[in-house]
């Protein structure tokens, strides 16, 4: 925890009109690293855990996102976010391949390294943000009630069929 909260100062003492919401867990271990080495910088912004609603509003309103979750791994790329994993390892690889997450582990050079990319390297910034989203394509809905429709005929034809792939060649 400690080398991610110094890349973070480090990132926003380069980059002074960069703001950063961090959502500190209430465990008094995180604080006791996270408060000392950030509190004292306007712009982070260190506050209590938030409910999903507010969260994914804080996520759509952000530029890049770093976390460890899993779950936000899989949102972000639908807010066309990019991530940078906060862990050495991921249960979600697909989003590696894809390229809407690259994991940084805890290493503080490589945060700030990958962050410094982002913010400065807006090609590299799009490539993340416009990856294919390994999750879906946001059309779920739709999807599942014109299945609905065809199965209790109140259509004629099938809907089409949808498989997800990070790779542009692939054609079904």
């Amino acid at each position: 925890m400690k080398h991610i909260a110094d890349a973070v100062r480090r990132m926003v003492l380069e980059n002074p009109e960069v703001e950063v919401v961090w959502p500190v867990h209430r465990n008094p271990a995180v604080q006791e690293v996270v408060m000392p080495r950030l509190s004292d910088l306007p712009q982070v912004h260190l506050i209590d855990p938030l409910d999903p609603n507010d969260m994914h509003n804080l996520m759509s309103r952000s530029y890049m996102i770093l976390t460890d979750s899993g779950g936000i791994q899989e949102e972000a790329p639908a807010l066309k976010k990019p991530v940078l994993v906060l862990r050495d390892v991921t249960e979600r690889p697909e989003a590696v391949e894809a390229g809407t997450v690259i994991l940084v582990g805890t290493d503080e050079e490589l945060i700030v390294q990958e962050s410094r990319k982002l913010l400065h390297d807006s090609a590299h910034y799009e490539r993340m943000q416009m990856a294919v989203n390994p999750y879906g394509d946001g059309q779920a809905c739709r999807r599942i009630v014109e299945a609905i429709e065809y199965a209790f005929c109140h259509r004629d034809h099938a809907p089409e069929p949808f498989y997800v792939t990070t790779r542009q060649d692939v054609q079904h």
